[in-house]
């Protein structure tokens, strides 16, 4: 599961209903704006990226305006209890516009598009067209089927497409830092999350039309890569071989990451989402072996208790979980971990409530992704638990958690001062126009005087002189 939800800003990357812009112009212009907001997780963004790549290819143009598109796309997100209504309500504001242009193309993408086809289109006709995730290649014809004025629907899920020969348009970038989906799909199925639903079974990309794009994004001055997955350690492809052939080398997420990381010792390697029942110590030693494969993994914990953890049919126990944990140290020893934690699910007792804390308290997250539990019609939980935690049980128990999260991330970051980062920087500080801001290998954000000698996409040493629970503060240094 890639929802990244109640955490700070600074490392919120579920960038919540963000408008996307293509740079560059299409080749050969249709004469039509296209407009995509997307919610939800990294996973959601890079899709808006292949959806933007295949209607580019039919002459559309992209706008931040959506007053001004002939074609709005909002693509959403189901892991949250409040993404629904909130999808409506802007697809409101969607209606509103149309009436001041009666041709406007309204759609829903991604993740809703399945459970919410008919109430969107029929009963609240708040759309045009609903597409799944796996079906973006069709987008030009369903656009073509609404401009003959009709509704149109495809939400077919499929075993084979990745989008591996789509080469995605880089949306609002910053040039320095890019996605790369490495597979689609999940076969996990955790009774709490509706991914396995919405996106299928789990299949993974082609090795080699991923190394290729990370190439082809260092070839255009990117420094960084971000191998995406909703369990990128079941990763595995094997090349097809004709009938008689002998069958090709399997090539694992660890075969992954070095292939990956060999594309060049300055394009820095990160990834998510870990599961901790299939991390491996190849997994760990491929990133102890890279310099530029940077040292923070995320281990979704979701609950400190076996009992608790055997109903999210999260096929892990607190034990398990622990060992995984200790050989992340022993491996990487200046690893950061982060995590996410659900408080709240169904039977959880007080008693279980502790030992989420108490695993909180042997891992020490650098930081963690926290929200209550909230029922997600069609999920396993849904069907077979009740939702039997009163809502402010929940969110005392959350609380409890996010504060507990903050005094370890502030340990974390004091651990940083006084020591020098390699930072990658990646912009501006969104606080102010006179400093830099960057990630260090730990993935924690670090923020420092712009000096005139460097600019975005320089690696950078900072010494870091102090910190918040969420940043580092520092200055650049020879």
């Amino acid at each position: 599961m890639l929802d990244l939800t109640h955490t700070t800003k600074e490392h919120d990357e579920s960038r919540q209903g963000e408008a996307l812009l293509l740079e560059q112009d299409p080749k050969i212009s249709n004469g039509r704006k296209l407009y995509i907001e997307s919610y939800g997780c990294q996973m959601n963004f890079s899709d808006s990226e292949i959806v933007a790549s295949i209607l580019l290819d039919k002459g559309f143009e992209t706008t931040k305006n959506y007053q001004e598109a002939d074609v709005v796309f909002i693509n959403t997100c189901s892991i949250r209890e409040n993404a629904e209504q909130r999808v409506r309500n802007r697809l409101k504001e969607f209606e509103a516009a149309k009436t001041r242009n009666p041709g406007m193309i309204v759609g829903v993408l991604g993740c809703m598009a399945e459970r919410l086809k008919s109430k969107f289109l029929e009963e609240e006709k708040l759309v045009d067209v609903v597409v799944g995730p796996d079906a973006y290649r069709d987008l030009p014809n369903l656009i073509d089927k609404v401009d003959d004025g009709a509704k149109a629907v495809n939400v077919l899920l499929s075993r084979e497409e990745t989008y591996a020969d789509i080469n995605p348009v880089r949306l609002n970038s910053n040039g320095v830092t890019a996605f790369i989906s490495i597979m689609r799909g999940c076969d996990n199925m955790c009774s709490f999350c509706v991914v396995p639903f919405t996106r299928g079974r789990e299949r993974s990309r082609d090795p080699q039309s991923i190394v290729k794009e990370a190439q082809d994004l260092f070839n255009a001055g990117y420094k960084e890569v971000t191998l995406l997955g909703q369990n990128v350690d079941s990763y595995k492809h094997t090349a097809p071989v004709a009938e008689g052939e002998t069958p090709g080398e399997t090539v694992t997420f660890a075969k992954l990451l070095t292939m990956v990381a060999e594309v060049s010792p300055l394009l820095r390697v990160r990834f998510s989402t870990s599961h901790p029942k299939d991390i491996t110590d190849e997994v760990l030693y491929a990133i102890a072996s890279h310099e530029n494969v940077c040292n923070y993994i995320h281990l979704p914990v979701q609950s400190g208790n076996s009992r608790v953890l055997e109903l999210m049919n999260r096929t892990y126990d607190r034990e398990w979980y622990m060992e995984r944990v200790d050989a992340i140290r022993k491996i990487i020893p200046d690893c950061a971990i982060s995590t996410d934690v659900i408080t709240g699910f169904c039977t959880e007792t007080e008693a279980e409530h502790q030992e989420t804390l108490s695993m909180m308290d042997y891992v020490k997250y650098d930081f963690a992704y926290m929200f209550a539990y909230s029922e997600r019609p069609g999920t396993l939980a849904a069907k077979r638990y009740e939702d039997d935690i009163p809502e402010d049980v929940k969110k005392r128990r959350l609380t409890e958690v996010i504060n507990k999260q903050r005094d370890h991330s502030l340990y974390r970051y004091q651990h940083f001062i006084g020591k020098v980062c390699k930072v990658l920087i990646e912009g501006f500080s969104k606080r102010s126009e006179f400093d830099f801001c960057g990630r260090n290998d730990q993935n924690a954000l670090v923020v420092f005087p712009i000096d005139p000698r460097y600019k975005q996409g320089d690696y950078v040493n900072v010494l870091v002189e102090s910190c918040t629970s969420a940043t580092l503060l520092g200055k650049i240094v020879d």
